[in-house]
């Protein structure tokens, strides 16, 4: 699992192993950390002998981990050649290592040739606002020839705690980290910017407390939460969900959300709305009703929303459904149509998925400030209508009302931005529900299978929602794999 810890913590770990260690020792850690990661982008694209190698230095220990890995590239055989953005705040240990070793301090961009690696290191994770307009000419200048850039613990200009990007900012093609990965590397905007991710351990960890401020679990930790069948489980006790959705003007949200639950291993599905025949066409295991949904059978779990619609009909189907006391995943249309209150009072657990618009709609706010700020934004619905949120988009973010991390999906693809895939990933995650996964779990798993049975349908090519739905016993043994 990758876990993620803010700036203030970052830096109290810091401090404490510092007590403990000579001093320069922790920077001399991250700084070899560095070389090595250069050195293997320098090999892939040539050799290290010989290359040539800019560093941007800033006035930070950022700054210094830059000027103390340039000096063992120079050992190496590398030419390498640093400009200093504060002169006269260079960190002292650093440029007088790199000068020892044969690196070359240089006034300005004029006169550099090709370069082989330009390494960012002008602000560290206490940067904050984009960068400064010296900054960002300097930046285009050395890099107008798509030159690779390395970015030393994240990349300048982006913010550490939230991934927020408020200017110009360095986009990276790999970022090194140390200690421990920072929000900011793992949720856009900003994780757009860091490129491949290289976590350096420099001892940090035994410094840092529980739990974590973010997580990202990966193949391991899905597998472990992963619903399996027992030789005595039968389709009940395997979970039933029930799904409401669909309407005249949207069918096939109904296909569609069914697929996803069944695909997601429901023993079975109860189906109710308008989109019976279309269900029953494409899914004949399906269970249908007419309404209401509490008349439909007894479920482990409710999905609703889903091409619902407007209308009476549509609002009395969700209010039914949130009268359950069973989980229930709130999506598209039902969204709009659900009580505030009623969803903060209900004593089973509610999960609400919105895409970035739809969140914007529940705070009362813009959409724009929901995009530049997805982790307030899934931390305060949460928190407003004490539920869990799976805030959909580039990087899928899952919070709870409780105090725990706020969870990422790693698998997140471009080709999941079509029609209908966001009621695959609803009926993917109910069944997990019924399966009696914890809320925060479902949506987490649903997410990540969600996003491989993307790659899954689409290899290399277009994809459809149905596509998606077609992925997800891939995914599911993907994971299963390792």
């Amino acid at each position: 699992m990758r876990r993620a810890y803010s700036v203030e913590t970052v830096r109290a770990a810091e401090a404490a192993l510092m007590q403990r260690l000579p001093e320069g020792a922790l920077m001399q850690r991250a700084a070899a950390g560095l070389a090595a990661a250069c050195g293997d982008l320098l090999r892939r694209n040539g050799r290290v002998y010989g290359s040539r190698v800019l560093l941007l230095v800033g006035s930070g220990d950022n700054g210094g981990d830059a000027l103390y890995a340039g000096a063992r590239l120079a050992r190496r055989g590398a030419g390498v050649r640093a400009l200093l953005l504060a002169p006269d705040r260079a960190h002292p240990g650093g440029l007088a290592a790199f000068r020892a070793a044969g690196g070359q301090v240089v006034g300005g961009p004029d006169g550099l040739g090709v370069l082989d690696l330009v390494v960012d290191g002008i602000t560290g994770i206490g940067g904050r606002g984009g960068l400064r307009e010296d900054a960002t000419e300097l930046v285009h200048t050395v890099t107008r020839d798509r030159t690779p850039v390395i970015s030393v613990d994240l990349p300048s200009g982006v913010e550490a705690d939230t991934g927020e990007v408020h200017g110009e900012a360095v986009r990276a093609d790999a970022t090194v980290t140390f200690g421990t990965y920072k929000p900011g590397l793992l949720i856009d905007p900003a994780a757009e910017h860091a490129g491949a991710l290289r976590l350096v351990d420099i001892g940090l960890g035994p410094e840092l407390p529980e739990p974590p401020d973010l997580e990202a679990l990966q193949y391991a930790d899905v597998a472990a939460l992963l619903p399996v069948p027992g030789a005595e489980s039968d389709k009940y006790r395997r979970g039933v969900v029930g799904v409401v959705a669909g309407s005249e003007r949207y069918p096939g949200a109904a296909v569609l959300a069914v697929a996803g639950a069944l695909r997601g291993g429901a023993g079975a599905v109860r189906y109710v709305g308008p989109g019976a025949d279309a269900v029953i066409a494409r899914f004949p295991e399906a269970l249908v009703h007419a309404g209401p949904p509490s008349k439909a059978g007894r479920v482990q779990a409710w999905v609703v929303g889903p091409g619902l619609g407007d209308g009476r009909a549509a609002e009395a189907a969700v209010a039914d459904v949130l009268a359950a006391d069973v989980p229930v995943l709130v999506d598209a249309d039902g969204l709009r149509l659900l009580d505030a209150e009623t969803v903060r009072t209900r004593t089973a657990p509610t999960v609400l998925t919105p895409h970035a618009g739809e969140a914007a709609a529940l705070l009362g706010t813009a959409r724009e400030e929901v995009e530049s700020g997805r982790l307030t934004a899934v931390r305060e619905l949460a928190a407003r209508y004490r539920a869990t949120v799976l805030l959909k988009g580039s990087t899928t973010l899952i919070a709870e009302a409780r105090d725990t991390p706020v969870r990422v999906n790693p698998t997140g693809t471009a080709y999941l931005a079509t029609a209908g895939s966001g009621d695959v990933l609803s009926g993917l995650t109910g069944s997990l529900l019924a399966a009696g996964l914890a809320p925060r779990d479902a949506a987490s798993v649903g997410a990540y299978l969600h996003g491989l049975a993307a790659r899954h349908g689409s290899d290399g090519a277009p994809v459809s929602a149905q596509d998606v739905a077609d992925g997800i016993p891939a995914a599911w043994r993907d994971v299963r794999a390792g």
